[in-house]
């Protein structure tokens, strides 16, 4: 059975989307076969970064409602033939996402991939406690400023909370995904350092993910920035997590800073 994972945040405007199709992409480099879902009805952007924006027939909605087949709305990348995309619908609202349909797609995805990976929409509204709600784990997306850093707090809790693992009484294996950190700045005091946000979160440290241009530069011509250019510093970033998501161990480094942080993550892990 497929592992789920939700790519999750309070603010908007962090890299979820760009973390999805990142890690979608390094895991499916691995020839795990791995599929990505848009939470975001009504907006549905991981198709622009994905590149499949006109290859969209049927989305999320079509098969909760019935109106398609999931093989149907199931999306082929066309560089990686294990990375697949289910979008979401740009013409209709969260109403139309149900709990049961939600339910019902993700068991599905988990008879044929190992990999599931939810794209959740920003906020604490239904689409995105039904993207977490049946996650496995989830990768807690923050910028390195103070509000995006609470707000992920306040996502923290939900998880505690809100998803199945925890009527079952189970804790969700939660991680964090440091992104657009610049080393100089943090120094300079313009924003906060890892180990502040360590300090605040107190969740597992999955990756920092540099602030760099080649980031937006992959998204705008609609690659995976781990597929538009392996050797760049955000792609390694996003390859090196993807590894530890998979379980192996890899130390975390700050960019442009020596100092290995793996002795730090597991003195934090969660008991």
């Amino acid at each position: 059975m497929g592992k789920v994972i939700v790519v999750t945040s309070g603010k908007g405007g962090v890299g979820k989307t760009t973390s999805t199709a990142a890690l979608g992409a390094a895991l499916a480099l691995r020839n795990e076969k791995t599929v990505v879902i848009d939470f975001d009805v009504g907006l549905r952007n991981l198709d622009l970064v994905m590149g499949a924006e006109r290859r969209v027939v049927f989305d999320l909605v079509n098969v909760i409602q019935g109106d398609a087949k999931l093989p149907q709305a199931l999306i082929r990348d066309k560089r990686l033939d294990t990375l697949f995309l289910l979008p979401a619908s740009q013409t209709r609202d969260k109403d139309n996402l149900t709990a049961e349909g939600v339910e019902k797609v993700i068991e599905d995805l988990k008879k044929s991939f190992d990999w599931i990976i939810c794209d959740s929409p920003a906020g604490i509204e239904r689409g995105a406690t039904l993207a977490m709600r049946h996650a496995d784990v989830a990768v807690v997306v923050t910028n390195p400023e103070v509000s995006s850093v609470r707000d992920s707090d306040r996502i923290i809790g939900l998880l505690d909370s809100k998803t199945v693992k925890a009527e079952q009484g189970e804790r969700i294996e939660k991680h964090l995904l440091l992104t657009r950190y610049d080393a100089g700045r943090a120094e300079r005091g313009d924003m906060l350092k890892v180990d502040d946000i360590l300090e605040i979160l107190s969740i597992p440290l999955l990756g920092i993910i540099p602030e760099s241009q080649d980031v937006l530069r992959a998204s705008n011509i609609g690659y995976p920035v781990t597929l538009a250019d392996k050797d760049s510093a955000p792609a390694l970033a996003y390859l090196d997590a993807a590894r530890r998501l998979a379980g192996e161990n890899v130390p975390v480094t700050i960019p442009s800073e020596k100092r290995s942080l793996i002795g730090k993550i597991f003195r934090r892990r969660a008991a």
